[in-house]
């Protein structure tokens, strides 16, 4: 990198956007944000040595040409697949990651960091944290930019405005970036006023102070509100992004300059693919797609999110108070049709999970019925919103979460594990699972319309698996219409989906359908399985689950989400306050641990969530479960919980 030429260089990022076209449209991936940043990551590594200098990607779905050129080329047929490349940046997987990366807006409080720790151990390098436009209206993007800003520590901050998140953005940031960017005489007279200014011999302090005056009046005139500049920084910009030879000339000036810079360099996403050029929000994340007509090539028909989306929209026709909210995720979360049906009713707050929380709580305070729609893994992000601003003061939320369990190829940072166990811990919080389509229908009409206070209903990452039973409720005939046979949404009240007599199999949403599989392979092996669809993860329907479990004597969970404090905990729970102790209790859920990426397929099997695994372990569970209680009884005639009476 170091020798090549800029006619060279130039040539490379012809040759990475190819290769990157290529390769993503076989694996899928984040590919209209790294053609995008094609010259930008050159001309860092031109300028930079990692990994001696430091490089943060915020988010990090911008980091395949930084992989690329370090090392990482020959792997990219298996990026985002079980045990390949990661599509994120990963300190465990190369030297040249220095951060693991996955949620937005935290690059310039991990960059300032580090830049303070190098200048505590007296070490010599760059920090350079690259951010989007769109991570830039995170709150703790602002937070850190103003520690940043007054400190005097050596650190560079490169703004990757591309006027898009995931959707185009919005809000006052994005509109102040468009006049800068819209205005570049201002960048040309302050230029030209600092050169001036410079040549000035001094004149002593009362003059310098007037110059020093005028220069920011006349600054101030030509583009009002310099904020990064009021924050602290040396600001330079705006640069032509896909311009290497100014690109290196910028970051090298910065390279020597003291204290924070920030450089706003302008990109276009997708850039060298006209498919994503136009539409760049189809292209964020992408299946596997088609070079030459850019359509994915397997379509797997609706999703939870399009479900979702579709009955909102019949549910806002229904009542004017009916109000949805998203963080930078219109498409993503099925709200694009509600957004364009309903303008004036629609809140793209940009990515503030934080703000979009208590922003809904302040609608329903005021007497509306706000929806917020968001994946599971950055609803963690407003945790401190749900439980002080919506749940303390038991207002009507609406919490659609959205890419709930795993979400596979994203890996560890957006896989949606946790939603389960920190919303159980919330007063006056209800927790709903759907187990397909269907369902989801109904909980969200009983949200809107029968509730009251606050509500969370958790589904999966794109098309459920659906249960394939001819006398199971939730299964659709052949010409699509809905059995009238459903039976409705009540509060805390579950649902025997499959009656047995062995075993009492609780399971989570989708994971109804798993179950199902399960019942029907014990069932061969002669164990009669009854299966229970909670629906309420929270609260618990302790009247239909403790009649099943006195009648079985033993009792499985199945969730999509981890062990600890889950559903299966719950279960525990309910059992211990009602005095009853059993050994005869299996949890299958994810470990509490990162859970790496790869296709859902291949994780649910690595962790024995799949059907073949559970039946697997069930029939040895029940099986040593018999050979336990025969030999109990035949020495000390112990009487089983079957036999025993419900308090």
């Amino acid at each position: 990198m170091k020798k090549l030429g800029i006619d060279e260089l130039e040539q490379l990022a012809d040759e990475i956007r190819e290769f990157l076209i290529v390769h993503v449209s076989e694996t899928g991936g984040h590919i209209a944000s790294n053609l995008g940043v094609v010259e930008l990551t050159l001309a860092l590594h031109k300028v930079f040595s990692t990994p001696q200098d430091k490089i943060i990607w915020d988010v990090g779905h911008q980091s395949y040409v930084h992989k690329i050129i370090t090392g990482r080329k020959e792997y990219f047929n298996t990026l985002r697949k079980f045990n390949g490349l990661a599509g994120f940046p990963k300190t465990a997987e190369s030297e040249h990651d220095i951060f693991n990366t996955g949620h937005s807006s935290t690059s310039i409080s991990a960059a300032l960091g580090m830049a303070k720790a190098r200048d505590l151990k007296g070490e010599n390098y760059s920090v350079v944290a690259v951010i989007g436009d769109g991570a830039l209206t995170g709150g703790m993007a602002f937070e850190a930019l103003n520690d940043a800003g007054r400190s005097a520590t050596n650190l560079i901050v490169v703004l990757n405005d591309n006027e898009m998140s995931i959707a185009k953005n919005v809000g006052g940031l994005s509109s102040y970036l468009s006049r800068i960017r819209s205005e570049p005489m201002y960048f040309k007279a302050k230029e030209d006023i600092d050169s001036i200014l410079s040549k000035i011999p001094a004149l002593g302090k009362k003059a310098s102070k007037l110059i020093n005056k005028a220069k920011g009046t006349i600054k101030y005139l030509i583009m009002p509100g310099i904020i990064f500049e009021c924050l602290g920084f040396t600001y330079l910009g705006p640069i032509d992004g896909h311009n290497i030879p100014r690109m290196v000339e910028v970051l090298s000036r910065a390279k020597m300059m003291k204290g924070p810079i920030f450089i706003h360099v302008c990109t276009q996403k997708g850039k060298g693919y006209p498919f994503a050029e136009k539409k760049p929000e189809k292209y964020h994340g992408i299946s596997p797609f088609e070079i030459e007509t850019g359509e994915v090539k397997i379509n797997n028909g609706k999703s939870f999110s399009d479900v979702f989306g579709s009955e909102l929209v019949k549910l806002a026709e229904e009542d004017d108070r009916i109000v949805a909210i998203t963080a930078a995720m219109p498409h993503g979360t099925g709200l694009i049709h509600f957004s364009e049906k309903f303008p004036g009713r629609f809140f793209d707050v940009g990515i503030a999970e934080q703000h979009a929380v208590t922003f809904g709580a302040g609608l329903a305070a005021n007497g509306l019925k706000p929806v917020v729609a968001v994946y599971s893994t950055f609803m963690q992000r407003a945790y401190d919103q749900i439980l002080h601003d919506v749940c303390l003061q038991n207002l009507h939320v609406v919490l659609a979460i959205d890419r709930a369990g795993i979400v596979g190829e994203d890996g560890e940072t957006h896989q949606g594990v946790y939603d389960i166990c920190y919303l159980r811990q919330m007063p006056n919080m209800t927790v709903l699972a759907p187990a397909d389509y269907t369902e989801l229908a109904s909980m969200l009409r009983y949200a809107l319309f029968e509730h009251n206070g606050p509500i969370a209903i958790r589904y999966p990452k794109g098309e459920g698996l659906q249960i394939i039973n001819s006398e199971c409720i939730y299964t659709e005939d052949i010409n699509g219409e809905v059995s009238p046979s459903m039976a409705p949404i009540k509060y805390a009240k579950g649902v025997v989906v499959k009656e047995g007599t062995d075993l009492t199999v609780l399971a989570v949403g989708n994971m109804v359908a798993v179950a199902l599989k399960v019942a029907q392979e014990l069932e061969e092996n002669g164990i009669r399985a009854e299966v229970i669809n909670p629906r309420f993860i929270k609260p618990l329907d302790e009247d239909l689950i403790l009649a099943s479990v006195y009648k079985t004597g033993r009792v499985v969970t199945i969730e999509d989400g981890i062990f600890d404090g889950g559903f299966g905990s719950s279960i525990l729970e309910l059992l211990n306050r009602k005095n009853i102790n059993m050994m005869d209790i299996k949890i299958f859920a994810f470990p509490n641990e990162p859970i790496p990426h790869g296709s859902t397929e291949s994780l649910y099997k690595k962790y024995g969530l799949d059907s073949e695994s559970i039946s697997e372990e069930v029939l040895k569970f029940v099986l040593n479960g018999k050979k336990r209680e025969s030999k109990a009884e035949s020495k000390h005639g112990l009487m089983s919980i079957k036999d025993t009476k419900i308090n």
